[in-house]
């Protein structure tokens, strides 16, 4: 709403831009709207995401990260030049209210009252991460020759470490460096295999087609080839050939009966049953 009520274009008949500069100022209000009610007091209404898991303090009901709170956002130091704020807000299941403050210093935010941090804590040193000098680190450096010394060949030393990794990422990012060629490089692949799918669905269409099938067929790989070398087919034989094989076995055979034909027509006659 407050949007929409900064884009009105309707001016009023008695406005006068030499008085009143501004719609705003004709209407007596602030172009931050309601979130501008105590900017008299140096507070500021925004959105706040909360920026871990915690645990409020009214309800002992657990409040996970990310959920989001309109919150009183309020200056309340500086860290050098880094400015430290603080953001009150209204717990949604109870009246309990949660103050949380920005850490410069550890890159953090800190719970100030109202709530208790679910410790889900890691240190920044462990992941390779850059954590900022200290206070009093700081001060040594600037005042203690021999610690500056000290600390500057421990950090000649962690740099020899890291040069083999930061070198590999300098030949990831120079490989990453021609976007117009590997894109052109990605492209072409693409349509290769492109090109190769829809030559290998043609094929199985119209060997379905031709074979009547209505089974999907699947891609012929190379352990496919190797199992069908090693197969052997016989075909059925033909009509032709076995009337070949029945002429060539009648032919071979014995035109003259043989003894055990004949020892059983003779006891056929002495039992009178042979033929006259």
């Amino acid at each position: 709403q407050g949007e929409r009520k900064g884009t009105n274009k309707y001016y009023p008949p008695d406005f006068d831009p030499a008085k009143h500069g501004s719609l705003n100022k004709y209407h007596h209000s602030h172009p931050l709207r309601e979130r501008a009610r105590k900017l008299a007091q140096g507070i500021l209404v925004i959105r706040f995401e909360m920026p871990y898991n915690i645990w409020c303090e009214g309800c002992k009901n657990h409040i996970g990260m990310g959920v989001r709170y309109n919150a009183e956002k309020k200056k309340v130091g500086s860290y050098y030049t880094t400015p430290i704020y603080r953001f009150r807000m209204k717990c949604h299941l109870c009246p309990n209210y949660l103050e949380l403050q920005s850490d410069p210093a550890g890159c953090d935010y800190v719970i100030v009252s109202g709530a208790r941090r679910k410790e889900e804590r890691w240190d920044p040193g462990d992941n390779q991460q850059v954590v900022p000098t200290a206070r009093e680190e700081k001060e040594k450096l600037e005042t203690d020759a021999m610690f500056r010394l000290e600390h500057g060949v421990a950090d000649q030393a962690a740099l020899q470490r890291a040069v083999p990794t930061l070198a590999n990422l300098q030949q990831a990012q120079s490989a990453w460096k021609d976007d117009f060629g590997l894109n052109s490089r990605l492209r072409r692949h693409f349509r290769e295999e492109k090109k190769i799918l829809r030559e290998e669905e043609e094929e199985a269409a119209a060997l379905q087609a031709r074979a009547g099938l209505s089974i999907p067929l699947l891609r012929e790989e190379e352990a496919d080839r190797r199992l069908a070398a090693l197969l052997k087919y016989h075909s059925p034989d033909s009509y032709e050939e076995k009337q070949r094989m029945k002429r060539t076995e009648i032919s071979s055979r014995s035109w003259f009966p043989s003894a055990a034909s004949s020892k059983a027509g003779e006891t056929l006659r002495k039992l009178g049953l042979g033929s006259r």
